[in-house]
């Protein structure tokens, strides 16, 4: 079977791999040879088992043929972020102090894909302790440019018909803006939503784990195995599983209504991307309103920042103190920074959240999901930096999912994603509306 002859939407083949259409040994051969045609270019990659990956292959068609029941991943190859522990596999998280890592067992997300009957084809590439120092990868529309970060090479492992799916996280803009960079769907849950245990900690009241797909349902398809609750993580809750896959799937009982927010970093948008937005908000017509934020909403991102950089120095500082010389000098920064943080600052920062997200809830009472860039856009010319995080930063804060639609173009014909935003813990409601943006444009034109 040619490579070309399979398309990678992950619900596709999950389906024909049941009906017994594919293989999963054959779905795993031809993401190899795709990875094998642009990789060198590429680097999406930390770690690739070829064999394993077709050995297990072997074993699900195997089992299939003898009638068993199967996950709702069977067959299905997967990408799995570098910060994530796998027991057979390296996790070195973007840094050399981590070189031939291999942890003793896998994360939670990890064992639940195992679960689900994925094919962990191998680990993805992610910046140093998944921050802001760029890797090697590269954007598969422009190999000159970033793929954004820090979930770098699942994104653009996704986005080069590598995997169909992949998993990262974010604590600051690490899945929505390599979604927007590399022009497909990004899934943030809400905080809570997917268990971190055997994840490499940041910022706890951040860390998100994510989802990347090539459309909304396959991104629900991934969120839903993933989620779920975990005792190891105290953030998660002993609560009935989203049926994500079901409701972004469904028809909105009635037409979603929308509000356009520019929010208080919108004078850091590229003019395309403003101009980009006055019309996507012309389209939609009556369907979209433009909301302002109240001006509180500008204390998002000085505490984020007290949030994640006290993090960094908590969770961070053993490579501080024991490869001080090896960790680069923006994490080193960013940890002495940290440690400079009062527990007053700190606290009144938790307590931001709590008052922004009340703010929010007034909104949502009215609005079925918020509009606003996912970058400010595209991904920028050279390697040096993975972009700018401003768009994500106050949805990170606040714990509230979020998903990237790869629904516009910037100036040099480069994608720029469309950021919806929805009510904490309605992650389902969130992907059904971003399914019905997606399809209410995609028929407009």
């Amino acid at each position: 079977m040619k490579m070309s002859s399979i398309n990678l939407f992950a619900t596709d083949l999950r389906d024909r791999i049941a009906r017994g259409e594919l293989s999963a040994e054959n779905v795993v051969r031809s993401c190899l040879e795709r990875i094998d045609a642009t990789e060198s270019e590429l680097r999406a990659w930390a770690h690739l088992d070829r064999d394993a990956a077709l050995n297990h292959a072997k074993r699900l068609d195997g089992y299939r043929a003898s009638g068993h029941p199967l996950g709702p991943l069977h067959g299905v190859p997967v990408g799995i972020k570098d910060s994530i522990d796998t027991a057979d596999m390296p996790t070195e998280r973007g840094t050399v102090i981590d070189a031939g890592r291999r942890p003793s067992q896998d994360a939670v997300v990890v064992s639940r894909l195992r679960a689900a009957g994925a094919v962990i084809l191998g680990k993805t590439a992610c910046t140093e302790l998944s921050y802001f120092t760029p890797v090697e990868t590269r954007n598969p529309h422009d190999p000159r440019r970033t793929p954004g970060g820090s979930s770098s090479g699942s994104a653009a492992a996704v986005a080069a018909g590598h995997v169909p799916l992949a998993v990262g996280t974010q604590t600051a803009d690490s899945v929505i803006r390599p979604a927007s960079f590399c022009g497909i769907v990004g899934f943030k849950p809400s905080h809570g939503l997917v268990p971190r245990t055997g994840i490499l900690m940041q910022a706890p009241p951040l860390d998100t784990v994510g989802a990347f797909g090539r459309t909304v349902e396959d991104a629900a398809l991934l969120a839903d195995v993933l989620a779920g609750y975990d005792p190891g993580d105290p953030d998660t809750r002993p609560i009935a599983p989203p049926r994500l896959l079901e409701l972004a799937s469904g028809r909105p009982p009635v037409r979603p209504d929308l509000a356009f927010v520019k929010g208080p970093v919108w004078d850091r948008a590229a003019p395309e991307t403003q101009q980009g937005f006055a019309e996507l908000v012309e389209a939609l017509s009556e369907a979209c309103d433009t909301v302002d934020l109240p001006d509180a909403f500008g204390q998002a991102e000085a505490a984020h920042r007290q949030l994640m950089t006290t993090g960094f120095a908590r969770n961070l500082r053993p490579y501080y103190e024991r490869h001080h010389d090896a960790v680069s000098e923006v994490v080193r920064r960013t940890i002495e920074e940290g440690r400079d943080v009062k527990a007053v600052d700190y606290l009144t920062a938790l307590d931001w959240r709590e008052v922004l997200n009340d703010g929010l809830e007034r909104i949502f009472e009215r609005y079925d999901a918020l509009i606003t860039p996912a970058a400010i856009g595209e991904a920028p010319l050279g390697l040096e930096t993975t972009g700018n995080p401003a768009f994500c930063v106050l949805w990170t804060f606040c714990g509230v999912p979020t998903v990237s639609l790869p629904l516009l173009q910037g100036p040099n014909g480069l994608p720029v994603g469309v950021q919806l935003v929805g009510r904490r813990g309605h992650d389902g409601r969130l992907l059904r509306t971003a399914r019905w943006l997606t399809d209410y444009l995609s028929k407009a034109d």
